[in-house]
């Protein structure tokens, strides 16, 4: 039987701080589930405060970022090639502002390729209950 969710927690990071070479550390969380088999949940947690801040990336577009540059508008996401090119990089935009966050490619790696154990890619919209989508949709206007 597969899961039905995948999830890391606890993952470093480094809050980059413009201008200047200034960082700062944080955890990071990705979570993965069948019933959203597009998209990772990816929330940062502030470790003085425990404030954390979700935002939902499509698990395409964080595999790509992996490999080269990608994503347009509020998030993108490209190789870091700082110790051998062994990060990534994350730009989150808001109209509250743009946050830029460095983490561990391979560990981002290995929970993409868990997330497979889930659902296949390629496979997602099979997983995806359009009549209860369209119904939602419909009830929220």
């Amino acid at each position: 039987m597969r899961p039905s969710k995948v999830a890391i927690t606890g993952l470093p990071v480094q809050f980059l701080l413009a201008p200047g070479p200034m960082t700062l550390p944080l955890r990071m969380n990705l979570a993965y589930e069948l019933d959203d088999p597009y998209a990772v949940r990816v929330s940062f947690v502030y470790p003085d405060t425990g404030q954390t801040v979700e935002w939902i990336i499509g698990r395409d577009l964080l595999a790509a970022g992996l490999a080269e540059p990608a994503g347009e508008g509020d998030v993108r996401i490209w190789p870091a090639c700082t110790a051998a090119c062994q990060a990534v990089r994350i730009r989150l935009s808001s109209p509250a502002g743009t946050a830029l966050f460095e983490a561990p490619a391979e560990e981002i790696a290995a929970f993409l390729r868990a997330t497979e154990a889930v659902v296949p890619r390629g496979t997602e919209s099979r997983h995806v209950d359009t009549d209860a989508l369209l119904t939602h949709l419909l009830t929220e206007r």
